[in-house]
């Protein structure tokens, strides 16, 4: 097998590679947020609030995400009345898929992280003076977010490689230019380029999250 050919499936598969990449940085960036939004929403004192949030959470992690895909993406515009005007464009509806799925997770997780602190804490801080809003930002959230960031790691790997669904919605990422040079020139080849191209995301990914966790247990 010639060099030549293997540069020659290798950048179409790395210009489906930025496609993965950015995929992943807009679900990163929004789904965060958003679950840390919804893990507060599920400590509401407001029970309505609480149980909507906690079946948003329930729905999203209890079924597959290919599933939510297919719905958002094909299932959305089929809607009677109301579906014209949810047509997205395939790139656009991945990432709000990935985005509300991964949401769902982080949510739990964070919600893991403020559990697991000293009750304690509060009522030490409410001696000191602190107010609520203090204590949450300067005590609580620290220490949640460093408890939580071993499992926000593992669900960002996992993220990474979930990346490979766009394939089943028509989106052309990593793996869709894989399977094309598979389908035309009758070689698993491709299919190790892009383990390959998958492992070195993984890679740079466990360098970030390790580097932020010795960073954050030794301040």
């Amino acid at each position: 097998m010639s060099t030549d050919y293997l540069v020659n499936i290798t950048i179409p598969m790395l210009e489906g590679a930025k496609i993965t990449i950015l995929l992943f940085l807009i679900a990163i960036a929004f789904s965060i947020p958003l679950g840390f939004f919804i893990t507060l929403l599920s400590q509401s004192n407001n029970k309505v609030i609480s149980g909507i949030s906690k079946s948003y959470v329930y729905v999203m992690r209890g079924t597959p995400l290919l599933l939510q895909l297919l719905f958002i993406c094909f299932g959305l515009p089929m809607i009677p009345v109301i579906g014209e005007y949810l047509v997205m464009d395939r790139f656009v509806a991945a990432c709000l898929g990935f985005i509300l799925n991964y949401a769902a997770y982080f949510s739990e997780i964070f919600r893991g992280g403020l559990l697991s602190i000293d009750k304690g804490q509060y009522e030490a801080a409410q001696v000191l003076g602190f107010s609520r809003s203090q204590t949450t930002i300067k005590i609580i959230l620290p220490q949640m977010f460093r408890i939580a960031l071993p499992a926000v790691s593992n669900e960002s790997i996992t993220l990474i490689k979930d990346t490979a669904l766009l394939y089943a919605v028509a989106v052309p990422e990593l793996l869709h230019f894989a399977q094309t040079a598979v389908n035309r020139d009758f070689t698993i080849v491709p299919f190790f380029i892009a383990g390959i191209i998958f492992l070195l995301l993984t890679l740079v990914l466990t360098a970030i999250f390790r580097w932020l966790e010795h960073k954050f247990k030794f301040e």
